[in-house]
Order: structure tokens, then C-alpha cells, then sequence
């Protein structure tokens, strides 16, 4: 039996693939779960389909991202902490944080979306990477300043 995978099935094949499966497992688990669907002219031409309008859906929301991207790189964030001996933080500076601080600025940021491999623990300027869509990542200046 001839399938179209709908979804990436591990073993097996990628979403879009066409892959030769034992009658049983198509019928009773592929095609019933909504992983695949038969392989015929009807159905290759949904599929074609709905590829191009997920290609014009991702590619409208990148250039959304590479919008918002342009609008982040243009404002400076700062935060106020308290700092002991050799201007060490009490605590740190969290995506948390930052979140808080671009929602003041006007943008609703998921703490996940931005990357901070470490929490920030002392003075100064940093970089921050948003990462906004698969393909577009913004920047926005962070400082940080003693209280």
C-alpha cells in the first residue's frame, strides 16, 4: 500500500513522503491516526496545496519578524539594580526580566523567545538575541545600572 506521510513518522519517512507500508499498519494506524493518507492523484494535489499555503503562511510571518526585528534593534532597555563589593548584582537579570522591561517598551515578548545562555550578573551593556521566527532573530541593547 502506497501513502503520503502527513506528518514526519519516525522509521518511516518525512511529511511529504511517499513510502510503500504493509496493508494492516496503513489502514489500521497510519490512515486512522491522520499520519498519511492514501497515495493518489487527488490527494498528491491537497497536499501541493496546502505546502503552498503554508509556504505563503510562514513566509508572511517572517517578514512580520524581520519588521518587529527592525523595530527592537532601534530601542535601549535599561534596568536598575542593586550592587555590593566589586559591583557584583544581588541576584541577577533573568529573560524574565527583560520580558517585563520590552513589555514596557510596548512589546509583548515570551520570556522563551529570548536567549540568554546565562543570567546576567554584573554592570554594563549587553547584547540580547530575540529569537522571533525560525529564520529572523532580533537584538536589543540591555543596560544594566547600578541603583
Amino acid at each position: 500500500m502506497e501513502i503520503i506521510l502527513l506528518k514526519d513518522v519516525e522509521g518511516l519517512g518525512q511529511r511529504g513522503g511517499v513510502v510503500t507500508v504493509a496493508g494492516g499498519y496503513g489502514r489500521n494506524y497510519l490512515l486512522l491516526k491522520g499520519f498519511a493518507l492514501l497515495n493518489t492523484p487527488g490527494n498528491r494535489k491537497i497536499l501541493r496545496e496546502e505546502e503552498k499555503i503554508q509556504r505563503a503562511r510562514m513566509e508572511k510571518e517572517k517578514r512580520g519578524a524581520e519588521r518587529l526585528a527592525g523595530s527592537l534593534e532601534k530601542i535601549s532597555l535599561t534596568t536598575v539594580v542593586q550592587v555590593g563589593e566589586e559591583d557584583r548584582l544581588f541576584g541577577s537579570v533573568t529573560t524574565e526580566d527583560i520580558s517585563v522591561l520590552l513589555e514596557k517598551e510596548g512589546f509583548s515578548m515570551d520570556k522563551r523567545k529570548i536567549q540568554l545562555p546565562e543570567p546576567i550578573k554584573g554592570l554594563g551593556v549587553y547584547t540580547i538575541s530575540i529569537k522571533l521566527h525560525p529564520e529572523v532573530e532580533g537584538t536589543v541593547k540591555l543596560w544594566v545600572v547600578r541603583e
